[in-house]
């Protein structure tokens, strides 16, 4: 490959890059709520309202965690805010912090 190419395929990569980064910086935080807390499956069912930017409405999902450590000190009844994403096919949590109470 010569250099100019190269650097067009460089170029086109980092662009992707920022455009998946711009987003996630629009992410919607949703608020729910724990209905069941599956830590050796690294799984959390929620119940939560509308998610516009998924064509979700309101229901109770199962939903698999970006990281195992989301589901520390969870627990059923708990209010949360998360925000949802769909990666690879797969509806899954990003980010998960407990509601004030």
């Amino acid at each position: 490959m010569n250099r100019r190419r190269a650097l067009a395929v460089t170029l086109a990569g980092s662009a992707a890059a920022w455009a998946g980064a711009g987003a996630q910086a629009q992410a919607v935080l949703v608020a729910g709520e724990v209905v069941k807390v599956d830590r050796a499956a690294g799984r959390v069912t929620l119940k939560h309202g509308e998610i516009k930017n998924l064509d979700m409405p309101p229901m109770t999902l199962a939903w698999r965690v970006a990281q195992p450590r989301l589901l520390e000190d969870l627990a059923v009844g708990d209010r949360v805010r998360f925000v949802p994403a769909r990666i690879d096919g797969l509806y899954t949590i990003t980010t998960l912090t407990k509601a004030p109470q």
